[in-house]
């Protein structure tokens, strides 16, 4: 077997995995129990786990011990102009920060002007976060006549490594909608990230 040798141990756990000897859910041994069994040094295995968990075979967040992934359920977002995440398994976080220039600009507010923002995990029925959702607007929520939305490619960043349970790096469709009202102005901004073994976008 070729390969540099974390590339030998991922294969190794990958055919553990693929055979059924680690089942879904399965609690990967840790670091030092791997080490000694396959007489390798810890950097091989924490490159070997972290391919593991990019290829979506092994979840968990980063520092605990990473189980078998379940075979995920791929969701359809067929419709952008809805309110995300939505129902009662999201878990919600709210905050007032300052805007910085990017986010103002969205907004339509000088920077530094103080906003409300939201951030949502979307949450399956089996506790797994299934999309990230942060919404930000400048006073109270109001009603939209039109939107705009874009879809673009992403990697899942270091943090919302640790909310999704998958490796940073991983691909991902961020949604980024600007909602207005009537008279043209930005009444609310929105970030929808949506790993692409879990979503399919037909909006």
């Amino acid at each position: 077997m070729g390969g540099a040798p974390y590339q030998r141990l991922a294969a190794q756990l990958r055919s553990l995995i693929q055979n059924g000897d680690w089942p879904p859910g399965y609690r990967v041994p840790s670091h030092a129990q791997l080490q000694t069994e396959y007489r390798i040094g810890r950097g091989v295995v924490e490159r070997a786990i972290q391919q593991l968990r990019h290829e979506g075979l092994l979840e968990g967040v980063r520092r605990a011990r990473p189980t078998v992934a379940y075979p995920p359920t791929v969701r359809t977002l067929v419709s952008v102009d809805v309110d995300w995440p939505g129902g009662r398994d999201a878990k919600r976080a709210d905050s007032r920060p300052l805007a910085d220039g990017d986010l103002a600009a969205r907004l339509g507010v000088p920077p530094r002007t103080r906003v409300t923002r939201q951030s949502m995990e979307m949450v399956d029925e089996c506790g797994v976060t299934v999309g990230l959702c942060t919404t930000w607007r400048h006073g109270r929520r109001k009603g939209h006549a039109s939107y705009r939305c874009e879809i673009v490619p992403h990697q899942i960043t270091a943090t919302e490594a640790e909310l999704t349970g998958l490796a940073a790096g991983a691909a991902a469709w961020l949604l980024q909608r600007v909602r207005y009202a009537a008279d043209g102005r930005p009444v609310e901004v929105a970030d929808l990230v949506l790993p692409v073994d879990r979503w399919r976008v037909r909006a």
